[in-house]
């Protein structure tokens, strides 16, 4: 590409932003494809005038490339790619449906995205499952095979845009004659007519049926997760790309295990003579039971952490970790023996307690 903006738009350094915008339309009407179909030399051509007006035409761009040239720094400049703000500028001069803008997209037809919520238990999150959701959407119509004729028939060329779907028009601007294009209408810009429509479809070749599609959950996913199904979604009008399913996961709580990314958390509970004097006890795991050890002296909120016995990692190898908040329980309803028990501990420990009973009553009243 030229780098001499200023050679390219045929003005002078010293160019006021008038002779600018006037060489720029000058060259525009004479250079763009969608005027007089020109060829991909003047398309290109065209590329670089409007690359060159994109820089002169802003005070801040033009300053900067009259200090450092095309190769210098640029803010916001024409990096953007063509089809973005040049879009822009052939609207601003030619009233829209230019190069650039809105196109009618050859090729099939995409169809319709489709949206399902699937709720999963727990464990299922946890490990994975094989599950089948269903909805009620367009399918391809077997009796026509999407074709949307009666069988035996085949569509016919649309002779209205000779099949291509879009019609080009031709209309007058201040700067000439401007082409535009649309959809057609006879057809609906499938370049077909059906002159036998198919009677299970009446011509679309689709129907709205029932549809059940197997969804593979993998390990490791959360509430939130969004799953998308590739071409399992509604079919287009006459065959072409079905659209995607997107399934959303609901997971349900668990009444056992709290959720921290990879990793679970779950509480357990022991006797205050576990936690005092230690002991060896099972807890069930999402893989079985396991042993793990209380150590003598064990406060309330110390955690024991089990490796590898949380969650699957959803994009990477291994397993989250397990960890177990112990909480001890205070003894209550005691029988007489056992308060005794603990009495007698609190003497030897020298430990204030609260008395009760008939002594203390009795010592009540005397003191």
């Amino acid at each position: 590409m030229a780098t001499d903006y200023y050679q390219l738009l045929g003005v002078s350094k010293s160019a006021t932003d008038d002779e600018i915008k006037r060489a720029y339309r000058q060259l525009a009407r004479k250079l763009h494809p969608d005027v007089n179909g020109g060829s991909a030399e003047d398309e290109a051509k065209f590329k670089e005038v409007s690359v060159a007006y994109e820089t002169l035409s802003d005070p801040e761009r033009r300053r900067r490339y009259d200090m450092f040239g095309a190769d210098g720094p640029r803010v916001g400049g024409p990096s953007e790619g063509f089809g973005g703000g040049f879009g822009d500028l052939f609207d601003a001069f030619f009233g829209g449906g230019g190069f650039g803008g809105t196109q009618h997209q050859s090729g099939p037809r995409r169809g319709d995205d489709v949206e399902v919520v699937l709720d999963i238990a727990f464990e299922e999150a946890v490990f994975g499952i094989e599950r089948s959701v269903s909805y009620r959407g367009p399918v391809a119509c077997k009796t026509c095979a999407a074709t949307g004729a009666e069988p035996g028939t085949t569509p016919t060329r649309c002779r209205d845009c000779d099949g291509q779907g879009q019609v080009r028009r031709v209309r007058q601007s201040i700067l000439g004659q401007v082409v535009t294009t649309s959809p057609c209408a006879i057809c609906r810009g499938l370049g077909e007519i059906i002159e036998k429509p198919c009677q299970d479809c009446r011509g679309e070749g689709r129907r709205t049926e029932e549809r059940n599609v197997t969804v593979e959950v993998p390990a490791g996913v959360d509430a939130g997760t969004t799953l998308r199904i590739t071409g399992s979604g509604a079919a287009p009008p006459r065959g072409g790309i079905a659209g995607d399913l997107y399934v959303h996961l609901r997971v349900l709580p668990s009444d056992r295990y709290a959720r921290d990314g990879a990793d679970l958390l779950m509480t357990l509970n022991v006797a205050l003579t576990q936690a005092a004097l230690g002991a060896a006890m099972m807890v069930d795991t999402l893989d079985g039971e396991e042993r793990i050890e209380i150590a003598p002296g064990t406060q309330t909120g110390k955690t024991i952490r089990l490796r590898g016995k949380g969650v699957p990692h959803l994009r990477s190898r291994g397993r989250g970790d397990l960890h177990i908040r112990i909480v001890v329980d205070t003894p209550t309803n005691l029988n007489k023996e056992q308060e005794q028990l603990l009495r007698e501990l609190a003497l030897l420990r020298e430990e204030p307690i609260q008395e009760s009973g008939l002594f203390t009553r009795i010592k009540s009243t005397f003191s």
